[in-house]
């Protein structure tokens, strides 16, 4: 058993699925302005991802947007209750 390597590839493509999960967030805040605008104006540079998560970073299924998680400041969500929970005690 290569349980090591095994849990390498687990963690690696965890991070993948959060990336592309926590970056679909961004886009206009509350005041109804751009936020990429804003922090350009602002000398910042910003990254927006074209994907949305669609898939639970535990069990891989379809997510059910009524379960999510805070992270980072930044929705997480999941197939069902029990992947958030795994989820916060990870983080």
């Amino acid at each position: 058993m290569h349980t090591s390597g095994m849990k390498i590839s687990i963690v690696v493509l965890l991070a993948g699925v959060l990336v592309i999960g926590l970056a679909g967030c961004k886009g206009k805040s509350d005041t109804g302005t751009d936020s990429n605008a804003a922090a350009k104006a602002a000398g910042e540079t910003t990254t927006t991802a074209a994907v949305a998560q669609t898939t639970c970073p535990i069990m891989g299924k379809p997510i059910d947007k009524a379960v999510f998680t805070e992270y980072k400041g930044q929705k997480v969500y999941f197939c069902c209750q029990g992947c958030a929970d795994k989820f916060q005690s990870r983080s």
